[in-house]
């Protein structure tokens, strides 16, 4: 996993966090499920580097 992918994951899934307390702070469901997609999002793409990883060693 490149230290870029690292970081663009890293920050999606902060952004995702935060797209999701500001939904619950504010009663906006929409924005709260559009931070848990971000989130999940970020997590899958977190896995398949690790599974590209592990093919290159």
């Amino acid at each position: 996993m490149g230290l870029d992918d690292k970081i663009r994951n890293a920050a999606q899934d902060l952004s995702g966090k935060g797209k999701e307390a500001a939904g619950r702070g504010t009663d906006d469901e929409q924005l709260e499920a559009e931070g848990r997609g971000d989130q999940a999002s970020s997590d899958l793409k977190q896995a398949g580097e690790k599974v590209k990883d592990a093919f290159k060693h």
